[in-house]
């Protein structure tokens, strides 16, 4: 309930930002730079663990700092985690929340995922206070895992 409300409160703040502000409000929407040496990735699971679910992921970065989603501050971003996901999402909009993406704007740096017994990818995404990926992207390299039957 409380990430539901912490959404829908980013939403408004942010529709009240662009109809509040100058026409140039778009702008504040658009990609955050990144350093090129920035880089995150997934400390756990290794790539092709076998695990059972519920599967803890844990989130690393370097090169950046993590900030809350809503909060701008140059060179930080919070994680999204990409599951299963076939193809990356349109990395000049906003990252929407779907089954295969998820938002982590509390600035939180690890996860406990449900997971269903067969082969799973996964992936960090950084985005900026506005859930837009950084220019150029913070993406880490994808990870395969196998989950197993914990019978």
């Amino acid at each position: 309930m409380r990430s539901a409300i912490a959404s829908f409160a980013l939403v408004v703040s942010l529709l009240m930002a662009i109809v509040l502000a100058p026409d140039n409000a778009w702008a504040d929407l658009s990609r955050s730079p990144a350093p090129d040496t920035a880089t995150a990735y997934i400390i756990a699971p290794a790539n092709g663990a076998i695990v059972t679910s519920p599967v803890t992921v844990k989130f690393g970065l370097t090169g950046m700092g993590i900030a809350p989603a809503g909060i701008d501050k140059d060179n930080t971003g919070h994680h999204h985690l990409l599951v299963d996901l076939a193809d990356l999402p349109d990395l000049a909009q906003p990252l929407p929340s779907t089954e295969h993406i998820k938002h982590f704007g509390g600035g939180q740096t690890e996860t406990t995922l449900a997971l269903p017994t067969g082969e799973h990818t996964l992936q960090i995404l950084l985005a900026n206070y506005a859930h837009v990926p950084h220019e150029p992207p913070v993406l880490s390299a994808p990870i395969t895992i196998t989950v197993e039957s914990g019978n």
